[in-house]
């Protein structure tokens, strides 16, 4: 596995400066944002002291739109909310040494490999509500394949964040190509998002798609071609 940390991806979708860009570090975070080595280090008291934080943030949020936080549907729910958020950002602190758990094999193919129709969950970074979809993600292995449940898994870690959706389909390019080194990666993400359909502009049904073609899959028009074709069918 290729984990080198001088590698520098062109291709991430933002300048900013609490982002590296550098796909993997060498503790196997992925993209880690400020506070992400805290996290994942932390003792379990330091765990509970974080979760109490949020907790008390959300009761001071659910007297501000108006709420009692103390009637009987309430009462739980900030210290409801904190796990869940925790368990909704879980990416920020797992380490893709161990979502891939030694599952990379020498094999002599060269033919594409898919995996589509992921489901994929995450939160919009700028309103922090959810947005849903599928992910397909297909790689051109150059003699070096991965175990297909490692795909789904390596999409869960990056959208289990604070994201955006052009972000996350780079990422998932990124590090698959970072981590094999193939002959092309290619990922295509349609989602729905709540700050579409239930404020702004108030518009259900509507979907969101975006894509990233690295490698062959950029360079050779018959190779995006057949990936996209084979990801349509049904």
């Amino acid at each position: 596995m290729s984990l080198d940390p001088s590698y520098n991806s062109s291709l991430l979708s933002s300048p900013a400066h609490s982002r590296p860009s550098t796909p993997i570090t060498p503790s196997g975070l992925t993209w880690p944002s400020k506070g992400a080595e805290s996290r994942r280090d932390e003792s379990i008291a330091e765990r509970e002291v974080r979760q109490e934080k949020i907790a008390s943030a959300v009761r001071t949020i659910l007297e501000c739109i108006g709420e009692d936080p103390d009637r009987e549907g309430l009462a739980k729910t900030p210290d409801r909310y904190a796990k869940a958020l925790m368990f909704f950002t879980k990416g920020y602190e797992q380490n893709i040494r161990e979502v891939i758990n030694d599952a990379l094999f020498e094999e002599d193919h060269d033919e594409m490999v898919i995996v589509k129709d992921v489901d994929v969950f995450s939160l919009c970074e700028h309103h922090m509500v959810p947005f849903t979809g599928k992910i397909s993600i297909g790689y051109i292995p150059n003699r070096r394949v991965v175990g297909l449940s490692k795909l789904a898994r390596i999409a869960e870690m990056i959208t289990r964040r604070l994201q955006v959706q052009e972000r996350i389909t780079k990422q998932v390019a990124t590090a698959l190509m970072d981590i094999l080194q193939p002959q092309g990666v290619a990922v295509i993400m349609e989602a729905t998002h709540l700050c579409m359909c239930m404020r702004g502009v108030e518009k259900p049904g509507s979907s969101t798609v975006t894509s990233c073609m690295m490698g062959v899959f950029r360079s050779d028009p018959r190779t995006r071609e057949e990936f996209l074709t084979l990801v349509r069918r049904r």
